[in-house]
């Protein structure tokens, strides 16, 4: 069965290639449709916290002060995730940062991703938008901690994965549980896909 690590990154920068660092990464595995691990740590880069950061995330500079250092974490996180697929919201940020941060230890880092932001354009386009808390409120998932830390953003995002996959099975009767199916779905022009019927909350 598919292993998937559903991953979360808060960061000082949005950009690594201009400086930007990680500060905390979590990961949630998720196996034969069930969430059945979890791992988070934050991480002390040597960089300024700047306040917006702190006010968006919590996150401050006397807790970045007492955390691991990156190589330590990084190492850890990358044996937690092994060869699962990486899930991410709005991956194309989390990748960069997964990336750089693995090669800075020199450790390979060519993942496979799927994006929750790709999928849910395409699978429900009727929403007002696709943030994480929007689609969070949409289909009810618990919010468990802050929004914008790591561990709660990728539990959130994995409960939402899950939700995803159920739709999907839905619609395509078992085709989505094939290699690659996501990844092409989530690539795809969404005038060639099914996607999940609108939500009554939306009409409110």
């Amino acid at each position: 069965m598919t292993r998937y690590a559903v991953i979360d990154f808060e960061t000082n920068g949005l950009m690594p290639d201009q400086g930007g660092r990680a500060l905390e990464v979590a990961a949630v595995l998720l196996q034969d449709g069930q969430i059945v691990d979890s791992w988070q740590s934050l991480m002390n880069p040597g960089v300024r916290v700047p306040r917006f950061i702190t006010s968006l995330t919590g996150i401050t500079p006397m807790m970045i002060r007492g955390a691991p250092a990156p190589e330590r974490v990084m190492a850890e996180i990358a044996e937690f995730v092994g060869d699962a697929i990486l899930v991410a919201h709005n991956a194309s940020f989390d990748r960069k940062f997964w990336q750089h941060e693995l090669s800075r230890i020199d450790l390979a880092h060519q993942h496979e991703f799927l994006c929750t932001v790709l999928i849910a354009r395409r699978l429900y386009p009727w929403a007002s938008n696709h943030k994480l808390a929007t689609l969070v409120d949409l289909h009810n998932i618990p919010v468990d901690g802050r929004h914008h830390r790591a561990l709660a953003d990728a539990s959130m995002t994995a409960h939402l994965f899950l939700r995803m996959q159920a739709d999907l099975a839905a619609l395509y009767q078992g085709a989505e549980t094939k290699p690659g199916f996501l990844n092409t779905y989530q690539k795809t022009v969404k005038t060639q896909l099914k996607s999940a019927p609108s939500s009554p909350r939306t009409h409110v």
